[in-house]
């Protein structure tokens, strides 16, 4: 029992790196109670998204369908699909009426401290069910994975997704389908990429990485592109 603490300052480690390195991008910081209240509401919505998960594979259960066709449909709408939706629900009923909610890239900061929140306690659930031999192995093999996996695909994922919130808020014509662009494009990434961890060989890290690395870039890029977003054009959502 006495690892399980430790387990838990471990598991919050990858997500807080990240959030230092892309908190930095936002010259005028948010609040810190917003941000530690944000990451905590993205930690509290992974279990009852593992449920929706859960609840989705005895539905898919009840279908004939091929295992690869059964696989894809998962990750891309059990998963990539739940997930994304349940982190943007959480900026748009906590964050986007709020007065700390101010430029356009605080949709984007916002979502990838939710993303990020939300990997915090999927890297801690997957500690806790380590075994013992090897632990310590064992945990610093699997944080190093998360951390440039999952926890930096969360944060990128969301990143796109409050970029495109950004766009919407600013655009006067077409914004819903800008933000469904890059929501789309959000739960597609992140359905390949759960579809990639499970290729066998060397063709998995080079999917894996190509796809990071390229992601990665375009979020350099939205982040630049957001920065010059006139701030008295955001108009506030319905």
């Amino acid at each position: 029992m006495f690892q399980y603490p430790i387990f838990i300052i471990l598991g919050l480690v990858p997500s807080i790196i990240w959030l230092l390195f892309y908190l930095r991008k936002d010259k005028r910081p948010e609040p810190n109670e917003m941000v530690i209240k944000i990451f905590i509401y993205g930690m509290a919505i992974t279990l009852p998204v593992a449920l929706i998960e859960w609840g989705f594979v005895g539905v898919l259960k009840n279908f004939n369908l091929p295992s690869g066709v059964m696989l894809a449909i998962y990750f891309l709408l059990g998963v990539a699909l739940v997930e994304e939706v349940a982190k943007y629900l959480i900026i748009k009923f906590r964050i986007l009426r709020d007065p700390a909610f101010d430029e356009p890239i605080d949709a984007m900061i916002y979502m990838i401290i939710a993303g990020l929140g939300f990997a915090a306690l999927e890297n801690i659930l997957v500690l806790f069910v380590l075994k013992q031999p090897e632990l310590l192995e064992k945990t610093i093999l699997t944080l190093s994975g998360r951390f440039i996996g999952a926890t930096f695909l969360h944060a990128l994922c969301s990143a796109n997704i409050g970029f495109f919130l950004a766009l919407s808020l600013i655009k006067k014509k077409r914004n819903t389908l800008l933000f469904i662009t890059g929501l789309t494009a959000s739960i597609i990434l992140h359905g390949v990429y759960n579809l990639a961890i499970t290729i066998e060989g060397w063709s998995k890290a080079v999917i894996i990485i190509s796809m990071l690395f390229g992601l990665f870039l375009v979020v350099l890029y939205e982040f630049k592109k957001v920065n010059k977003l006139k701030i008295y054009g955001m108009r506030k959502p319905l």
